[in-house]
């Protein structure tokens, strides 16, 4: 039997799933699973990125993401469900990552000024927002995903995902993948 190629994805538990979910995000996983190998999981870290601040009910957005992502019809038969926060690696892998990726990569990407501009009422003047990239450099590389289903808004971590990885590769030794997500 041949090795099926993997997909990562990942979403923010900011709230109750709803419809735009389900159709942006979720029938796409229900699909993927079939015939990858499927790693999906709740970013609980990438909330904390503008809702550190908030977080009564984080514990409760876990779980009933958790628990719609399954009613929803994700099978842990055939895709592997977890929590980032659980899986400390995530966070051992942006710190080393965060420790090589210059400033400016991070400030030129579109999102930063984007997010800030449109939330003027949050404080995203933290290296947690800054750094949420590089979260999710940490996300993808540690598994080593061939594609990452993501939207438009996000096709600039992806960019600079690959410079992250090429940057790493460079400095130590070839050992994560740069493309093709």
């Amino acid at each position: 039997m041949s090795k099926r190629e993997r997909v990562l994805s990942g979403m923010r538990p900011s709230g109750r799933l709803h419809l735009g979910n389900l159709a942006g995000a979720l029938q796409n996983w229900i699909a993927l699973q079939r015939d990858y190998e499927c790693f999906f999981f709740v970013a609980d870290w990438h909330a904390l990125t503008t809702d550190y601040a908030e977080t009564n009910d984080l514990q409760a957005n876990i779980r009933e993401m958790a628990a719609d992502m399954l009613a929803a019809g994700l099978d842990p038969e055939r895709a592997v469900l977890f929590v980032q926060s659980r899986v400390p690696e995530h966070a051992e892998l942006h710190l080393l990552f965060s420790m090589i990726t210059p400033e400016p990569w991070l400030k030129r990407v579109p999102t930063y000024k984007e997010q800030q501009e449109a939330n003027p009422n949050k404080d995203l003047s933290t290296y947690g927002f800054l750094g949420y990239p590089v979260l999710q450099a940490a996300d993808i590389l540690i598994y080593k995903a061939n594609y990452v289903p993501v939207g438009q808004d996000q096709l600039p971590h992806i960019e600079l995902t690959r410079e992250i990885a090429r940057r790493f590769n460079n400095f130590y030794r070839p050992v994560l993948r740069s493309a093709p997500w």
